[in-house]
């Protein structure tokens, strides 16, 4: 038994990043590790461990994943989770090492799409091992991959010139907010920037529209705290911002690049709106 234990230990780690890929959820990704090693002290026995407790931990985090799509379907709408709730086992830095951006993406896929894409693209898992655990043929599980990759990736109207440059002007507007740079926000905002947003987005009292590079600077420097959470995607094709605490999505900034300047930003938090946006990586 010790032995066992001792390469289950081994494998923990990169049992709990695919978990925590497929579900992301530290919780939920340490209960599925957790069920795997229940489950194989009462395997019989095993010939390929890592292989077995790769396709026992994708099994169980599929069902996961398919009572929480059930659940999600029967509620008329999901709160956002408050950006600045609690960090139970360093879920923020998990969220961090793995990419919110991501993490929002992957949370848009269906179940099964969803595993197949982790399992392939991220841990080079062939497809004729893919398919028991999706009880799909391998072809099945392909085209589940290829189809979690397009909307993964996501693709833009922009040349890619341009694309380059929003995202050069959407990083330095993050590194400005994040550091409360007064001087930096104001090169990056144009003169007549505008920033529009959702009233669930603002504190009470706060106008849902602003004008003018100083008081969207000056509201700018208060979202330098969100902006930690913060990660560059595209927004419905363009270069946008997610805002995702421990990878969840919770805002979405779509915003208007002009030459080398925000020329305007709109700060999305409704639920209903957060859902129907197209998000994918730049």
């Amino acid at each position: 038994m010790e032995e066992l234990a001792a390469k289950f230990e081994a494998e923990r780690g990169r049992l709990r990043g695919l978990a925590y890929r497929m579900l992301g959820s530290a919780a939920e990704a340490d209960d599925a590790v957790q069920e795997a090693w229940l489950r194989l002290n009462r395997a019989d026995s095993v010939d390929n461990l890592a292989a077995w407790l790769t396709t026992v931990v994708s099994r169980v985090c599929l069902d996961v994943l398919r009572t929480r799509k059930t659940r999600r379907e029967d509620s008329f709408e999901v709160a956002p989770e408050p950006v600045d709730a609690a960090d139970p086992a360093g879920e923020v830095e998990l969220a961090d090492s793995v990419g919110r951006a991501l993490l929002v993406v992957l949370d848009a896929l269906g179940p099964a799409e969803r595993i197949a894409f982790v399992l392939h693209d991220l841990f080079a898992v062939p497809f004729d091992r893919i398919a028991p655990v999706l009880d799909r043929t391998p072809v099945a599980a392909k085209k589940l991959a290829s189809r979690a990759r397009q909307r993964v990736r996501g693709t833009s109207p922009l040349p890619p010139s341009d694309l380059a440059r929003h995202r050069r002007v959407v990083d330095a507007f993050l590194a400005a907010a994040r550091g409360g740079d007064l001087t930096a926000l104001l090169t990056v905002l144009a003169p007549d920037v505008v920033r529009r947003a959702d009233a669930a987005a603002l504190p009470s009292g706060v106008p849902l529209e602003t004008r003018g590079a100083r008081a969207v600077a000056g509201e700018t420097q208060v979202f330098g705290k969100r902006a930690r959470f913060a990660e560059p995607a595209l927004v419905d094709g363009a270069v946008g911002v997610v805002v995702a605490p421990r990878g969840r999505l919770v805002l979405a900034l779509a915003v208007t690049v002009s030459g080398e300047q925000v020329a305007g930003y709109e700060v999305i938090a409704d639920p209903a709106r957060l859902a129907a946006l197209h998000i994918s990586l730049i």
